[in-house]
């Protein structure tokens, strides 16, 4: 790596970095959606697929074939991983799901 690639390699992984902020913000975004959603199955799913091509898509673009740009992006894709999961917060696993179940014309709430 000479010194004129340099400024390439800081581009490549600042371009990584931003690939990475919006997939892993994506992820954040869409599972706070589908959990109030009617339809989980299908913002996970469709989301999947967008940050998947998107994602897939800038890494071949930012490489453009050197494997250096590409270890460079994906260095600053793993940085944006670490500061998403610092910056969002955090949620109990176990938090108990309330849903309302009709019970012989009552309405009742489960926990589970």
């Amino acid at each position: 790596m000479t010194l004129n690639n340099f400024p390439l390699m800081l581009l490549a992984a600042a371009a990584g970095a931003l690939l990475g902020l919006i997939f892993f913000g994506g992820l954040w975004w869409t599972l706070r959606r589908a959990f109030a959603s009617t339809r989980p199955a299908l913002w996970v799913g469709g989301s999947l697929l967008v940050r998947m091509l998107s994602t897939s898509a800038g890494f071949v673009f930012v490489s453009a074939g050197d494997w250096r740009r590409l270890l460079s992006c994906l260095l600053g894709f793993l940085a944006a991983r670490w500061l998403v999961l610092r910056l969002t917060p955090r949620v109990a696993a176990h938090t108990p799901v309330t849903r309302a179940v009709q019970v012989t014309g009552e309405t009742a709430v489960e926990q589970s």
